[in-house]
């Protein structure tokens, strides 16, 4: 069993682990621009929670139903605002945000800063602590997989609602809206965001003005903002309690979205939209459906639809169809964003990446990642059919990333930070002791659902350690076939080994100029052969949107230029077309000893190897036949740096994992 793997790609273990972000920082009006997308990016996830979390915690069909009664009923929703307050506001908007990795968010952004700093004594920790953080990363993509089904099919639901004879439209309906919504995501985060900051801006309004209605009726919700209801509600009914955590923290899931999508619109955008839109809307939604259900308690079915006015529900219906594909927005980018982190870590192969914009270097689009969960998604709703049935599943993926994210925070603000071991130990052991009671209550929900998620993670989860450890291995085998670059050009200018000369220009994509490209050695060792002209090319990205034209090039001579060896390296901004011929153009005749490239008939050369499954106990069998079909998915290189197909040659090795 063989597969190519590409050699002259960047090495992702080795290469710097985040690139630093722009200096510029959002001012004025580009600060409005950047809130407004994160309205309509970030927050649908957690901001669609209102729609179905109170009916699922006092769902009748749920296999542990919660009375509907007064007291439960102040005890849930008080139970709803400290959760919120408590891993929302918190633990992420205030603490987790400030862990950041050069700009970016996410489980993966302190698995980066936990490997970084995890030195001498430290290193087996925090080996460990990585990979329990890949594991969640595992997870947070699985939740990146049931969130847009269940969203788009609890909206779509509403139709019931409003028609009961359009039951059987719900599902065909929510596969056309996933369809589009996928389909959609080429054109950029930037984009989708200005389109649908103002939708979710008005989605917020809508929900704090149905629930200021439903407060107005029943003020006396208002006393679940004690603490002391929550707490009853826990000591005092403990075994309906305990269960109903499951579904409570609905209402907080996509926390961990905001988290992730930082790297695409930053930490003070998220921030504000969080403290001054979000959460008041959020909290009056919540608080309007507990005063609707203490009136008449029949109103638990339908509580989000029915707090509005009549006349409003059919353009609620239509208005929750949107807010929910923005939803499914939030932890799409931060799949994207996850999955490029993770591939720079050297967890997934190189992957095609487009960024989206020339302001925010976190703005991206993964094609592959993003059909990926198109499919998954039209998987789940065909297969589970309801958001009832999703909703078991559905947080299960959600506390264990969080539980695990907190676990790692907590690490870093000891170990990086200095923060005394009592406060770290003290309000670390509150937030993750409260974290495990939540995720205690979602392994009652296995069987019915739960399990998803969980076989979800531990397949990404081995996909990902497996590929970071055949990577390490390859790698290794790699650099010693290449060998130092000196050292072999020394030996071709001695003559040894003898090759002839041909006329015309050779390009060798490598990874630096530390080590001899294996298409050279290849060449020289196999044909005996070498081209009168030899330039060895690395290509950097810059973290920066384009970089001028004078700036595009570096030429170093190796002391070989008589030779006719160079080694050029080629720079680009992350918005500029990865263009290796034009760049060549670049470079002026005078550092090559005055002799022009000869660029228009030159043969691009790409280093490349053959993997197969060979008898050393490196891996497991299955494991290796599992790196060789990952290896799979790597990006052509040749289009990936634009190189003309009919002058590029690709030669390399066979290296057994």
């Amino acid at each position: 069993m063989t597969s190519q793997f590409d050699a002259s790609a960047p090495d992702p273990a080795s290469a710097p682990e985040s690139p630093p972000r722009s200096p510029a920082s959002p001012r004025g009006a580009l600060r409005l621009a950047l809130i407004v997308g994160a309205l309509g990016v970030v927050f649908g996830d957690i901001g669609t929670s209102p729609i179905y979390a109170l009916q699922t915690v006092f769902n009748p069909a749920d296999p542990h139903p919660v009375p509907v009664n007064d007291a439960n009923v102040f005890g849930v929703v008080s139970l709803v605002f400290w959760s919120m307050m408590i891993v929302v506001t918190v633990f992420y908007i205030t603490l987790a945000m400030r862990a950041d990795n050069d700009g970016e968010g996410g489980i993966m952004a302190l698995i980066t800063l936990i490997r970084r700093h995890g030195t001498g004594r430290g290193r087996r920790t925090a080996l460990l602590l990585a990979g329990l953080g890949i594991f969640g990363a595992a997870l947070f993509l699985g939740d990146s997989m049931i969130t847009p089904a269940i969203s788009v099919l609890s909206a779509v639901e509403g139709l019931k609602v409003v028609e009961p004879r359009l039951e059987n439209w719900i599902i065909p309906v929510t596969a056309v809206i996933v369809l589009l919504l996928f389909g959609f995501q080429r054109r950029g985060t930037a984009r989708i965001g200005r389109l649908f900051g103002p939708i979710v801006i008005v989605w917020f309004l809508s929900l704090a003005a149905c629930g200021i209605g439903g407060i107005a009726d029943h003020p006396e919700i208002l006393k679940a903002l004690s603490p002391t209801y929550a707490i009853a509600f826990l000591a005092g009914n403990f075994h309906i309690a305990f269960f109903a955590l499951a579904a409570i923290m609905l209402t907080f899931t996509g926390a961990e979205a905001l988290y992730a999508d930082m790297g695409h619109f930053g930490r003070k955008a998220i921030t504000s939209g969080w403290i001054l839109l979000v959460f008041p809307a959020l909290l009056c939604s919540y608080m309007g459906q507990g005063a609707l259900i203490l009136a008449d308690p029949s109103n638990v079915s339908g509580a989000f639809f029915l707090l509005a006015p009549e006349w409003a529900r059919v353009p609620l219906l239509l208005l929750a169809t949107a807010a929910t594909v923005i939803a499914s927005q939030a932890v799409i980018t931060g799949a994207y964003s996850v999955a490029s982190q993770a591939t720079k870590l050297g967890y997934l192969p190189r992957l095609r990446i487009a960024h989206t914009s020339e302001q925010q270097i976190g703005q991206i689009y993964m094609p592959w990642i993003n059909w990926l969960l198109m499919v998954s998604v039209l998987t789940l709703v065909f297969a589970f059919r309801s958001s009832a049935a999703l909703a078991y599943a559905y947080g299960m993926a959600v506390i264990g990333t969080m539980t695990i994210a907190a676990l790692l925070f907590f690490y870093i603000a000891r170990t990086q930070w200095g923060t005394p071991k009592w406060l770290v130990l003290t309000g670390g052991g509150l937030l993750i002791g409260f974290n495990l009671l939540f995720l205690a209550a979602n392994t009652t929900k296995i069987i019915h659902g739960a399990w998803f998620p969980l076989v979800f993670g531990v397949t990404v989860f081995t996909v990902m350690v497996t590929w970071q450890r055949g990577r390490e291995i390859v790698t290794a085998e790699r650099e010693r076939r290449e060998g130092e670059l000196r050292p072999f050009l020394e030996q071709l200018r001695r003559g040894e080994p003898k090759v002839a000369q041909v006329p015309g220009t050779a390009v060798l994509l490598n990874r630096g100029l530390e080590t001899t490209p294996l298409a050279l050695r290849a060449n020289m060792e196999r044909n005996h052969v070498r081209h009168a002209q030899i330039v060895i090319l690395s290509v950097e990205t810059e973290p920066v949107p384009r970089v001028p034209l004078d700036q595009r090039i570096e030429v170093d001579d190796l002391g070989f230029s008589k030779d006719g060896i160079i080694h050029v390296t080629t720079k680009f901004g992350y918005m500029d077309a990865l263009d290796v011929p034009a760049a060549l153009r670049l470079v002026d005749a005078a550092q090559s000893e005055g002799r022009r490239l000869r660029l228009d008939d030159a043969t691009y050369f790409l280093s490349t190897i053959q993997l197969r499954a060979g008898p050393e106990p490196t891996m497991a069998a299955w494991r290796k036949r599992l790196f060789i079909a990952t290896s799979h998915i790597t990006a052509d290189a040749a289009d990936h740096f634009s190189l003309p197909r009919e002058r590029t040659v690709t030669m390399g090795a066979h290296i057994e994992v």
